[in-house]
């Protein structure tokens, strides 16, 4: 589908179009629902994301220009309900099987790691434990959604070097928890 045709699509949705909205949530829940998942590490958590983030959506979308890439807002909006729900939770509590799955995604031949939801609450777990969570969040899009820095500085609301500076210190205790995990070598 071509950009004009989405904000064809997005223009009935501001006019009260519940046909194209859900044209919208088909076309965009995976993507909001990858982002949930890996930031919260917990899929009915993160179902609950999807659907606020929809909800949210949809009562907003007159505020939306049509200028604007439409996938940022969305991501803005789920990232910022992941953030709340973050301050909000109990710590996440490892699991037995938690390091198992990572030591299966790790030696994996498959470069593409195609890994069931649960499984990826396993290995989120693991990798986001001691990161703040602005700096999950920073990982999450950078790396894991593989979004650019300046589509990352738009969602997050935070600057160049913020963004720099938060992806520096994830990644830098992310490959300290590896080496304590013994998957990477000094």
């Amino acid at each position: 589908m071509t950009a004009t045709e989405e904000t064809k699509i997005l223009s009935r949705c501001q006019q009260g179009d519940k046909a194209a909205f859900r044209w919208v949530v088909q076309n965009y829940q995976r993507m909001m629902f990858s982002l949930a998942l890996k930031m919260l590490a917990d899929e009915e958590e993160a179902k609950d994301v999807v659907q606020e983030t929809f909800i949210k959506a949809w009562t907003c979308i007159d505020h939306f220009d049509l200028q604007r890439p439409f996938s940022t807002w969305l991501y803005t909006i789920a990232s910022r309900l992941c953030l709340d729900r973050l301050k909000r939770a109990r710590i996440i509590i490892l699991q037995p099987h938690d390091e198992q799955v990572m030591q299966r995604f790790c030696s994996d031949d498959d470069s593409h790691h195609n890994l069931e939801n649960h499984e990826w609450v396993s290995v989120v777990k693991l990798l986001a434990e001691g990161l703040s969570t602005k700096q999950r969040l920073v990982f999450t899009l950078c790396q894991l959604e593989g979004l650019s820095s300046t589509e990352v500085e738009q969602i997050t609301g935070m600057d160049g070097q913020q963004v720099k500076n938060n992806l520096y210190v994830a990644r830098k205790t992310i490959r300290k928890q590896l080496k304590k995990l013994g998957y990477e070598q000094d």
